[in-house]
């Protein structure tokens, strides 16, 4: 093979499109994007294609100009992918379909005797109001927090989201944890288990850490119903397995992301292979790199401070940058607003606590603010 004649089409052109054409580069591909917003992030590192990842003609004919095809988004319309035999898709257009479907997803599970949280579809507010307490989620197009409320009480169906939906029982949550999976056809592997924490207004993933708090027992246990869950849904490529453990001691899928995930952003300099070069390296077909975990390490998101917009402004930056152990990505997206992912930090230390320290100084020193307040 040579990469300088491969050409890799990402469908999506957001952080993580950057990040893995960031990795491709490295490893000499031609790397191009599919995305509606002009100088979106990945453009800075690849060749942009103006276009909606929605739209049927604008993903057929992104997709017949590249020789790999891949994404950095789950919400793709997949009907062209579907006729287009002779291109290599990874994950294939059969497995995107079916993780666009939240509810088939977990279907899918519980077929495979994988252990997921009961659930239920809701097509009548009736239906809905029996159920609480419960988490209700969309069928399709939720993420970053979005789709997903819980309703503990009948006055939280203010927040209630459309019908129909569906609900998940409320689980008595000890952690949420999620194991990053990568698999071809002859070789799976898995990153270490992290612990994921959430923001408690946004419901998006706040920090992380590295390896995860709990015991060897539970975390083996992850890792083998991560790779389950990716082989239930006849998965190749690199997914970010979310799941829930409760306070008993029981694991259950929550859910899979077909693409690099938030989980694995700590990679690029924890361990040996970033998840991002792993993903290039499944979808060309060369051989997995390894997964070690090198240092313990926590993972926070750069979100946008509440009450800014516009252009962003990065306060505490040099500050953050004199923390040893400490490293910066910020994502260059042109304009901010509350909670949106702007960058993310990671931070290594000897031991996980001396990680957690300095973490919680990075926390305290970078805010992302815009030039207007509301």
């Amino acid at each position: 093979m040579n990469p300088q004649e491969v050409v890799i089409g990402i469908i999506g052109g957001g952080q993580l499109a950057k990040m893995s054409s960031q990795a491709a580069r490295k490893l000499g591909f031609t790397v191009k994007v599919l995305d509606p917003t002009p100088g979106c992030p990945a453009s800075a590192v690849a060749e942009q294609v103006i276009g909606s990842f929605k739209n049927p003609e604008d993903v057929e004919k992104f997709a017949r100009s590249c020789d790999i095809i891949t994404f950095d988004i789950e919400h793709v319309e997949v009907s062209p992918l579907l006729e287009l035999q002779d291109k290599k898709i990874i994950p294939s257009p059969q497995v995107l379909s079916l993780i666009q479907n939240k509810l088939e997803q977990r279907k899918a599970y519980k077929r495979a005797g994988l252990p997921v949280p009961e659930f239920k579809e809701i097509k009548e507010l009736s239906e809905l109001e029996r159920a609480i307490p419960c988490v209700q989620k969309s069928i399709k197009g939720g993420y970053d927090g979005r789709g997903t409320v819980v309703l503990k009480t009948k006055e939280d169906l203010s927040k209630a989201l459309p019908l129909p939906s569906f609900i998940e029982e409320l689980l008595d949550l000890e952690k949420e944890l999620a194991v990053v999976v990568v698999r071809n056809e002859k070789e799976v592997a898995t990153y270490d288990v992290v612990e994921m924490v959430f923001h408690p207004q946004g419901n998006l993933l706040d920090y992380l850490f590295c390896p995860a708090q709990i015991d060897e027992k539970i975390s083996q246990m992850a890792k083998e119903l991560a790779i389950e869950a990716v082989k239930a849904i006849e998965g190749f490529g690199l997914f970010g397995v979310e799941l829930f453990l409760d306070k008993r001691g029981n694991l259950y899928i929550n859910e899979i992301a077909p693409r690099p995930h938030n989980s694995g952003h700590h990679t690029i300099e924890a361990c040996y292979t970033s998840q991002f070069e792993q993903h290039i390296r499944v979808i060309t077909g060369l051989p997995l790199g390894s997964t070690k975990l090198l240092s313990p390490a926590v993972m926070i998101n750069l979100l946008g401070e509440e009450g800014y917009y516009g252009k962003p402004i990065y306060e505490g930056l040099s500050e953050a940058l004199s923390i040893p152990g400490v490293s910066v990505h910020i994502y260059g997206k042109k304009e901010t607003f509350p909670l949106r992912k702007m960058g993310h930090v990671t931070i290594l230390g000897e031991t996980l606590e001396e990680a957690l320290s300095k973490a919680k100084k990075v926390k305290s020193l970078l805010k992302v603010k815009g030039e207007v307040r509301k």
